[in-house]
């Protein structure tokens, strides 16, 4: 499965730093997962099984709840059993699409 999320605190002091900080907090938890995974400006994409990536998700919306006592979560899933390597492959397949014209 593929599972791109977006986990943010919903409250912070007022400054940008702080909404980043912990931000990062999570982004390291997936990073340190050794799982697949890709950051971009709005969500996080990691791939793996159901169980590793959901902790994967849980654990870091707990980092961010050291942070903030309220947190926003958005996540949305690609389940297709038996695949590996689509975060890579379905960027190359729309690619070569768009390299045919």
């Amino acid at each position: 499965m593929i599972l791109a999320f977006s986990v943010a605190p919903t409250e912070t002091p007022d400054n940008t730093a702080a909404m980043s900080e912990a931000v990062s907090r999570a982004v390291k938890i997936v990073r340190d997962s050794g799982l697949p995974n890709e950051t971009n400006a709005m969500f996080t994409l990691v791939e793996g099984e159901w169980d590793e990536v959901m902790d994967v998700v849980k654990r870091a919306t707990e980092a961010v709840q050291e942070v903030s006592p309220r947190v926003s979560l958005v996540i949305k899933a690609d389940i297709r059993p038996g695949y590996t390597g689509q975060i890579e492959g379905k960027v190359a397949s729309v690619e070569k699409h768009l390299g045919e014209g």
